[in-house]
């Protein structure tokens, strides 16, 4: 978790949609707030390390852009729970809690080399779920980017706040079909 980051995992995909020549874009802490992505920004607030969002765009049928399936793919690049946090036992395999959205960025890399004659847009929400002094508590409420509230009953359940933006934020870029892939959520 110290080595993938956030800000790795990003960096990441820019290179892999540099070699398979892919659109890429990453939104910052900054854009998200004025997307009004409260989920996923809840989430980010315990770590020191910068949220990401990370779009990749595979446009192979580029006469169809209205038939474009999203893989949403969850980025919590480590998930201690929050404050309510995880019981110590085990929690070092909770970097792995990224893996959604590394299979996301994987099944890109396999378009960009396959080109089938299909649109998949990948969207990534990455972050951690730490108890850090701005972490969010139990109790707190959050707002969607779709202006839904969310009220957080427990920070370990991260990953549908996370999923949440991202899944709103795929529709508004014209996303028609949409699979989350997730661990645990």
């Amino acid at each position: 978790a110290n080595v993938m980051t956030p800000t790795r995992m990003a960096e990441i995909a820019q290179e892999i949609a540099a070699t398979e020549d892919l659109e890429v874009s990453v939104l910052e802490k900054q854009d998200m707030e004025e997307l009004g992505m409260g989920a996923l920004l809840g989430v980010a607030r315990g770590s020191h390390q910068p949220p990401k969002l990370i779009v990749l765009k595979y446009k192979g049928d580029p006469e169809n852009p209205s038939k474009t399936l999203g893989f949403i793919g969850k980025g919590i690049t480590f998930d201690s729970g929050g404050i309510s946090i995880k019981p110590a036992g085990g929690m070092e395999n909770m970097k792995g809690d990224m893996s959604g959205g590394a299979s996301v960025i994987g099944a890109m890399q396999a378009l960009g080399r396959l080109r089938p004659k299909t649109n998949v847009t990948g969207v990534i929400p990455s972050t951690e779920n730490m108890p850090g002094g701005e972490a969010q508590r139990p109790g707190d409420i959050v707002r969607a980017m779709n202006g839904k509230t969310i009220e957080v009953i427990n920070t370990d359940a991260e990953g549908r706040l996370i999923l949440a933006d991202a899944l709103v934020y795929a529709k508004h870029l014209g996303v028609s079909r949409m699979v989350d892939i997730a661990t645990l959520t």
